[in-house]
């Protein structure tokens, strides 16, 4: 696995999952980290949007460049992506989470982790149930469908392809 932050450049040849989700400004929980754990003996790239260098002072105005590049980032990784996975952190309002979800389902297989108590997770269910997107509403099954949808496209494992 090749983890690539933003706003660093990834490789458009390898197969990509996007890991699309609650931040807001750094205050959801760090659950970007436990997917790519999770998910870093596959042969793939996460374009992780999480930045390490991220400044919340600054605007979030197309006239600041730094705020612009993030976004420009995310918007073309997640087209670009064979795979989003889209958590939703149950103490937060993740409207940018939000719009993805409506811009991305109907191009881009997209697997959804969104607990009981986020505050619109019935709009978020009814999505995934209309066009085709995975629900899962704990880490564990969102971890194991991530999982098995590799599988399914054949990608192998890291320690499959050491062995040879």
């Amino acid at each position: 696995m090749n983890e690539i932050k933003s706003p660093n450049k990834y490789n458009r040849d390898k197969f990509s999952v996007f890991l699309a989700g609650s931040i807001e400004g750094g205050t959801a929980e760090n659950w970007q980290d436990r997917v790519s754990k999770a998910l870093s003996d596959f042969d793939i790239q996460i374009l992780n949007p999480r930045r390490d260098d991220w400044n919340s002072s600054w605007s979030e105005s197309i006239e600041n460049e730094e705020f612009k590049k993030q976004v420009f980032w995310e918007l073309n990784a997640q087209e670009h992506a064979d795979l989003i996975v889209m958590y939703f952190d149950k103490n937060t309002s993740s409207p940018i989470t939000l719009m993805e979800l409506g811009l991305f389902i109907k191009q881009t297989p997209i697997i959804i982790c969104c607990p009981e108590k986020f505050w619109k997770r019935g709009n978020v269910e009814i999505a995934c149930r209309k066009y085709k997107g995975i629900f899962t509403d704990n880490e564990n099954d969102f971890i194991k469908e991530i999982s098995k949808r590799l599988k399914d496209k054949s990608i192998r494992r890291l320690s499959e392809i050491k062995k040879q």
